[in-house]
This record gives C-alpha cells, sequence and structure tokens, in this order.
C-alpha cells in the first residue's frame, strides 16, 4: 500500500493548538498526517486542496475552529462553504469522497484532533495511493 500522505491543513489559533496538545499528551496518530499551518480554514482556497491532491497527497483534511469560534469571525463559515461545493467536484474528477475532509478542533482538544486524523487515515487507508491518470491530472490542474 506504501506510505499514505494525508494532507492536514491546521488553522493558527485553534486546530494547530490541538495538534500541539495531542503531541503535548503523547497521544499517538497516524504518521500518514503532515501538518500545513494557515491562519484561518478559511484560507484554504479549494485550488489548493485540489494541487495538493495532484501533487501527490492520497487524502487532504481541513481543520478549524468550531462553528461560531473563529478568530477571523467567520471564516470556518466559508471553509465550510467551500467543502459543500469542492467534495461533488472532486468525485467528478473520480476522487472519492473520503479523500477530502473538513472538520473543527478547538485548541484544547487534543484527544479530538487525534480521533479525527486518524479516522482521515483510515477512511483513506482502504482506498490506497491516489493516482490520477494525465487526462484527470491536466482537468483538475
Amino acid at each position: 500500500m506504501g506510505n499514505l500522505k494525508i494532507l492536514t491543513f491546521v488553522c493558527n489559533w485553534c486546530s494547530y493548538g490541538g495538534a500541539d496538545q495531542a503531541g503535548g499528551l503523547k497521544l499517538v496518530y497516524p504518521e500518514s498526517i503532515r501538518l500545513v499551518k494557515v491562519m484561518c480554514s478559511g484560507r484554504v482556497d479549494p485550488q489548493m486542496v485540489v494541487n495538493a491532491l495532484r501533487d501527490g497527497a492520497d487524502g487532504v483534511l481541513v481543520l478549524g475552529c468550531h462553528p461560531g469560534d473563529c478568530h477571523y469571525k467567520e471564516g470556518n463559515y466559508a471553509a465550510q462553504n467551500r467543502a459543500t461545493l469542492l467534495a461533488p467536484m472532486l468525485q467528478q474528477f473520480g476522487i472519492e469522497e473520503q479523500r477530502f475532509r473538513l472538520d473543527w478542533v478547538s485548541a484544547g482538544e487534543g484527544e479530538r484532533f487525534s480521533k479525527v486524523v486518524t479516522e482521515m487515515h483510515d477512511a483513506v487507508a482502504p482506498l490506497g495511493k491516489l493516482h490520477l491518470h494525465s487526462r484527470s491530472t491536466s482537468e483538475v490542474a
């Protein structure tokens, strides 16, 4: 199956803190998880997700502040709106829906962080590595 890569965008204010707390608590989560810190989940453009998948990620997880708790007021709502539009588009390119997920983790939720990233890994693992065909890749780009 090879080593999976799940690119995980974490917001600076909440989800990154949750990841840090998980580390502090020595919670175990899959090594397939690769963190990318962004200022806000609302800053994750759909093209960033597509590029990640095109460039070798086997799954993309976006973690933000819980709705109503965004440092930027409504950034996580923007992320939710984009995710709603992006998921069906990815499926049109033959990318399974399990390869993309949006969820919420606050700074004090290290255990939740570990749980969510493990769930994401467990959803992608049976699918294996993502192999985009050249036609799909050029269309996705």
